[in-house]
């Protein structure tokens, strides 16, 4: 039997209007960006980046709103030297290029760790003369390749037990403690003009291992060993930022060396909620306000800006939604804790300000074309995603102007990279075909 599209009425058309959930970023636009609110504050206001995803508005964001990009992968020992003698700077070239495009600093990371090295030198077997030349070598390398365009490195990364002893590592084992300060030396040579750090996690309050750190940067200086600063890496948990945080850092900057927060990020326990957000907001300008009452706290940089680009959810199961952006790069609240503690007057973007509607153009006996409308009025966007749950088994089999996935009966469609852009009183529209049996009722509707 043919099948037989037949119009809807208007009064039809009407009554499946709906509104979606829709994620609406870059509603913040006339807010002052935090790279220049940083700026203000003689702070230096960084994000983790993913190289290929440099585009769009991932890239807008990340252009407009940091003044230091740190590649979150593309510097590791295993990204840039897979094999032996045989390099790969692709990803890392694209972000120093982009950062300087952009007018933005880059922060190297990392030359040293006992993480993400390659196979070949994880399971060599090596004297420790030959240790200390691929270490040498190494560094002379990377660090050589980007001279003069690289503003700090993370020379050193996670060297201590949470008791304060030593990791016990390739380089550890093989070369010692003096590893380190044979590291930042070499580093030195190799970029005269780079700032040179110590990295690590769980140190950003004072407690065993920071202390640790803490006598290590101050036997280092004595020796007249170039160390320039201490990274506290800062990956925290909700409602868990510690009391003696200033204090540590300020005690760092007492020994002469300046202090950067290197990778913060505020993971919750699933699902995100508004108690929670606000106490992710809270959070986040605690440790921020931290770091701008002390003239050596120098950089601020989060681990990824966006819940779509965190290792968050991958490595603590359970646990999430740690940056300050959503995935559909919305600005969640601890964006504004962020703005605001460093001084900032920040206006969220007003409630309603953009809406999606939901719409059934035509229907037949086996399936409809839907449609579905972006508009903003008071507010603009520079990517959107939204979300229905359909509640009479209907599939989408086709989608057009948007990128749709379908689990079970929940629907997500985000932007094509041509349309992510509502401008205020604009609108944007993207369709879809889909099947149905029995009955085609309007999604259940929600704004967020």
């Amino acid at each position: 039997m043919r099948s037989l599209r037949t119009g809807l009425s208007l009064a039809s058309l009407l009554g499946m209007l709906g509104t979606l959930l829709l994620t609406a970023p870059a509603a913040h636009a006339a807010d002052t960006p935090l790279r220049d609110l940083g700026t203000a504050k003689g702070k230096v206001i960084g994000t983790a980046v993913t190289g290929s995803k440099l585009t769009g508005s991932y890239g807008d964001i990340a252009g407009t709103q940091f003044s230091s990009l740190t590649p979150g992968n593309a510097m590791k020992w295993g990204s840039v030297e897979p094999s032996r003698g045989s390099f790969n700077w692709a990803e890392a070239d694209q972000i120093v290029n982009f950062a300087e495009a952009h007018g933005q600093q880059v922060r190297g990371h990392t030359l040293v760790w006992h993480n993400q090295n390659p196979d070949w030198l994880t399971n060599g077997t090596w004297t420790p003369a030959q240790l200390g030349t691929l270490l040498d070598d190494h560094i002379a390398t990377e660090a050589g390749r980007y001279k003069g365009r690289i503003a700090a490195w993370d020379v050193v990364n996670e060297a201590f037990n949470e008791d304060g002893t030593y990791r016990p590592t390739l380089w550890y084992n093989g070369l010692g403690s003096g590893y380190i300060a044979r590291a930042l030396t070499a580093a030195r040579a190799a970029d005269p003009a780079a700032k040179l750090y110590i990295n690590d996690y769980n140190v950003e309050g004072v407690n065993a291992k920071s202390t640790a750190l803490y006598n290590l940067v101050k036997s280092l200086k004595e020796q007249g060993v170039p160390v320039d600063g201490v990274g506290l890496q800062a990956h925290l948990i909700l409602g868990q930022v510690p009391s003696t945080l200033q204090q540590n850092i300020q005690r760092f900057a007492d020994l002469g060396v300046d202090v950067a927060i290197t990778e913060l990020d505020i993971r919750m326990a699933l699902p995100a909620d508004t108690a929670k957000l606000a106490q992710q907001k809270a959070d986040y300008k605690a440790v921020t306000a931290a770091c701008v009452a002390v003239p050596r706290c120098v950089n601020l940089t989060v681990w990824g800006f966006t819940d779509s680009d965190s290792w968050v959810d991958s490595t603590f199961p359970g646990y999430g939604a740690a940056t300050p952006y959503d995935a559909g790069y919305a600005p969640k609240p601890a964006y504004y804790g962020i703005a605001e503690a460093l001084g900032g007057t920040t206006t969220p973007p007003p409630t309603g300000a953009c809406t999606a509607a939901y719409s059934v153009p035509s229907q037949w006996n086996t399936g409809f074309t839907g449609n579905v409308t972006i508009s903003c009025s008071g507010a603009s966007l520079s990517s959107w995603k939204v979300t229905w749950t359909y509640g009479a088994g209907q599939r989408i089999t086709q989608a057009w102007n948007a990128t749709c996935t379908q689990s079970g009966a929940a629907v997500s469609c985000v932007n094509a990279s041509y349309n992510g852009t509502v401008p205020d009183g604009g609108s944007v529209t993207f369709g879809f075909n889909a099947n149905w049996s029995g009955s085609n009722p309007v999604p259940t509707v929600t704004l967020g």
